[in-house]
């Protein structure tokens, strides 16, 4: 909170929750971007956490409101959340992660992706092939608010 930054992430079991869960526990505000209908739970485990985050900060989500949920869903909303953020964090992610969807989106669209440092020590291909294209390896979590616009330079570009 002090640094008045929001906490957007897709409300997936693990980090996604952890990070929503921290910055309400801070007094700090977070956007729960959505991979259902904003009537539907996905993971069932963050029905509470859902409604905590309708209720009191913002969920949004592209589905209307009983259509279908398919895997494809998540795939857009993770570009979503990159979308809409001024920089990722990829803390955790496999091969197969979801998450690799959001990282390729934020380096298409020029943003600040970061990932952190212990990943690296991980048989993994994909950070290596993700700092080839700008990502930032994260050894210290106040080196992201040094790549993020202030309410100043905001500002200043729109005046």
């Amino acid at each position: 909170m002090e640094k008045n930054v929001v906490i957007v992430s897709g409300l997936a079991k693990g980090i996604d929750a952890a990070a929503h869960k921290a910055a309400i526990a801070a007094g700090g505000r977070t956007i729960a971007v959505l991979g259902t209908p904003l009537d539907r739970v996905y993971p069932q485990q963050n029905t509470q956490l859902q409604d905590d985050i309708i209720r009191h900060h913002l969920a949004i989500s592209q589905y209307e409101v009983g259509s279908t949920v398919t895997p494809s869903n998540f795939v857009l909303r993770n570009r979503t959340i990159a979308l809409i953020s001024d920089a990722s964090i990829i803390v955790q992610a496999g091969e197969s992660s979801g998450s690799l969807s959001q990282g390729w989106e934020a380096l298409r669209l020029g943003r600040p992706l970061f990932i952190w440092k212990p990943i690296f020590e991980l048989s993994l291909i994909w950070p290596k092939e993700m700092v080839k294209f700008g990502a930032i390896t994260l050894s210290d979590p106040n080196d992201v608010l040094e790549n993020l616009p202030s309410a100043e330079s905001v500002l200043t570009i729109r005046l």
